[in-house]
Formats: C-alpha cells, sequence, structure tokens
C-alpha cells in the first residue's frame, strides 16, 4: 500500500516536471543570418517614356432611347391593387419599442410618460399593467435604428430603458 502512495506521488511529480516551460531557445537561423545590401544586384529598368495625351474629345455615339411598350397592362393593374388592398388590411407587424419603465409604482410610471410625452410628443406611449408591475413602452418602430435614435433623446430621463422586440401598430 505504501509502495503505491510512493510510486503514485513519483509518477504525478514526473507528470507536473514534464508538464513545465521549457526556456526559449534561438534558432540557428536567427544567429547566423547576415545582413548584406543587395542594392547592388538588383536589376534596374528605365522608365516607359510619358506620352502626352492629345486634349482632343473622344467621339460618343447617339445614345438611343427604348420607350417599354406593353410593361403595364390590366391584369398587372388588377395584382397590383389587390396587393396595395392587402397590403391596407394589415394592423400589426413585428418591430420594436422602448421599454422606458418597468415597476410597481404607478406613479413614477406616470410621472416619467408625462417627461417623455413632453420630450417626444410625436412618439405613441403604451402603459400596460400586469399584477403587479407597470411597463411603460414608447413608440412604434420598424427597425432597431429608428428605436435607438428615439432612446437617446430619453436616456437621460430613463436611464435604464431599453429597446425590446414587440407586435406594433402599422400606421397607415
Amino acid at each position: 500500500m505504501k509502495k503505491n502512495k510512493i510510486s503514485g506521488l513519483v509518477l504525478s511529480f514526473l507528470f507536473l516536471i514534464s508538464c513545465a516551460r521549457t526556456p526559449g531557445t534561438v534558432s540557428k537561423l536567427e544567429e547566423t543570418a547576415a545582413v548584406e545590401d543587395l542594392s547592388a544586384f538588383r536589376p534596374k529598368f528605365p522608365a516607359p517614356p510619358v506620352e502626352t495625351i492629345n486634349e482632343t474629345k473622344p467621339v460618343t455615339e447617339p445614345v438611343i432611347t427604348v420607350t417599354p411598350t406593353h410593361h403595364v397592362n390590366n391584369r398587372v393593374l388588377a395584382l397590383l391593387d389587390t396587393v396595395a388592398n392587402a397590403n391596407k388590411a394589415i394592423k400589426y407587424a413585428q418591430g420594436y419599442r422602448i421599454l422606458a419603465y418597468t415597476g410597481t409604482e404607478r406613479k413614477i410610471a406616470m410621472e416619467m410618460r408625462r417627461s417623455i410625452i413632453d420630450r417626444i410628443p410625436e412618439e405613441r406611449d403604451y402603459l400596460q399593467y400586469r399584477q403587479p408591475t407597470f411597463r411603460l413602452k414608447i413608440g412604434d418602430y420598424m427597425n432597431r435604428i429608428e428605436a435607438q435614435q428615439v432612446l437617446s433623446q430619453i436616456k437621460d430621463i430613463s436611464p435604464n430603458a431599453l429597446i425590446v422586440s414587440d407586435q406594433i401598430n402599422v400606421n397607415r
């Protein structure tokens, strides 16, 4: 039993020594590399003569414009109308809002709402209450860049505000 412990200690010691870092060595190429000036042996080429450019205007061919005919017909117009009507029916889309406040104090939520509306009156606010928290969300943005611009305007009012993905109202 004692032999096993000693041999285990010796093996672990040898293993630890084998993992140790070896001292850095300099390669022989770095020691023997000579610095020589080889510019005398490099070939030299004469520079090509500079041609003078005549100031004549290039000859341009006349541009022929083609006017399209029959590019929009009645069938295409009907399809475009149906797509436009379908797009008008869309009221909601996936987008972004600014989550300005999350907490249990209604008074704080209303004060923050008033101060944000005073600063940015054109943005719509959404105050939601899910027991026990109030959530104040601002705006309807199709992309994060629009939301980030408004977030930078209200960051001093609501320093913990962040951009969240939400279903937004599409204004037509």
